[in-house]
């Protein structure tokens, strides 16, 4: 099993990196193969309309750090997309990175039932964080969800967590770890 890590947050050491980092580490100690990018270290562009990726090729044209990172989840099993929540919505790193996704989409995505290029069975892992409680922002990971699904992914987990104000408030968590450690384990024993 290959699993790859998308950090959204520009805290390399912040709580959603923190969350995807114990997922990961689980995951490894199991036996998976796994890497984690860290958006914000990255040279990127969004998406730039330009429907190459429609028109004459089958991935996105722009020649820039995000192809390879496309790449990687084109090869990978898991997917992690991990952000706090930064004015009522995922970062911009990571929110660049989900737009570049369009290419995944065939051509004829609007009107063909195969709209995917990415191959079948793909799990998502949408990791969110956020200083406020948890009546705040719950839209946030149901939208990521239909997103993801659209593009390609067979399933999406979250795992949310509030209240986590503070750079290492998840250290705190035990719930939180627990459920990374678990839902690693989990993916680990339906992809092996």
């Amino acid at each position: 099993m290959k699993i790859v890590a998308l950090i959204g947050s520009p805290r390399l050491n912040g709580n959603s990196a923190y969350l995807a980092g114990r997922l990961l580490e689980t995951a490894r100690n199991l036996g998976a193969e796994t890497k984690s990018f860290a958006l914000n270290t990255l040279k990127y562009r969004g998406c730039q309309a330009c429907r190459a990726c429609k028109k004459s090729s089958d991935v996105c044209v722009i020649k820039d750090d995000a192809a390879q990172l496309l790449e990687e989840v084109r090869e990978a099993d898991v997917v992690v997309f991990a952000s706090p929540v930064y004015f009522a919505d995922v970062s911009g790193q990571l929110k660049l990175f989900i737009d570049r996704t369009y290419s995944f989409l065939t051509p004829d995505f609007h009107s063909s039932p195969e709209r995917s290029r990415l191959a079948p069975g793909k799990i998502a892992v949408f990791i969110q964080t956020q200083g406020l409680a948890d009546t705040m922002f719950a839209d946030v990971p149901s939208r990521y969800e239909w997103v993801l699904k659209f593009i390609g992914f067979s399933e999406v987990r979250v795992i949310r967590g509030c209240g986590l104000a503070k750079q290492d408030d998840v250290l705190k968590r035990e719930d939180l770890l627990r459920q990374a450690e678990e839902l690693a384990a989990t993916l680990f024993a339906q992809r092996n």
